[in-house]
């Protein structure tokens, strides 16, 4: 055997050897790789799902509290308001102060304007009722104009889920029937 063989065998060996060698370091970094992207695609689901758990439980807090603030304007227009009635404002009013809370550290910008004009619009609407609830309205608070304040915040309310439902990727498919 002559020296030319012996190095052509060698450079075989280690050709062959590493071939081998960059084919698995290919497929580990393929397959860290994939493991980041299954890891990207689980984080983004699992923070759509957490968006849509807050959406979900700040809409229904939201309108369980204007309900709650439309109830008492109309116990306080039949027979005035006890501490019971108060005691249910004041529950609906704090549900919905934790879900807005929970939406300021999950919603994005888009999402957190629309939610900060339903709360504020429920806030001020909730100041003005116990205003009127204690006999001190301010110059202009009225049952009518507290009623009309909290039936204007149902149009918030569609704006702030629109916004959500947006923010999810859910369609807002308007029907022609709907509107007829």
């Amino acid at each position: 055997m002559d020296l030319t063989s012996v190095i052509i065998a060698v450079a075989g060996v280690a050709g062959t050897l590493g071939g081998s060698l960059l084919t698995q370091r290919g497929s580990e970094r393929a397959k860290r790789r994939e493991i980041e992207l299954i890891r990207d695609h689980e984080e983004i689901r699992e923070n759509r799902s957490l968006r849509r758990t807050c959406y979900a439980e700040l809409n229904r807090d939201a309108r369980q509290f204007t309900t709650a603030l439309s109830r008492h304007l109309h116990v306080m227009r039949e027979r005035g308001a006890e501490d019971t009635d108060s005691a249910a404002l004041d529950e609906a009013k704090n549900a919905h102060r934790d879900r807005y809370s929970e939406a300021q550290m999950i919603a994005p910008e888009e999402v957190l304007m629309r939610a900060n004009v339903v709360n504020q619009a429920l806030n001020r609407v909730y100041g003005q009722v116990k205003r009127l609830e204690r006999g001190a309205p301010e110059p202009g608070e009225t049952m009518e104009t507290a009623a009309q304040a909290q039936y204007e915040v149902w149009d918030m309310l569609r704006t702030m889920r629109t916004a959500m439902r947006h923010d999810l990727g859910v369609a807002h498919e308007v029907r022609e029937t709907a509107r007829s």
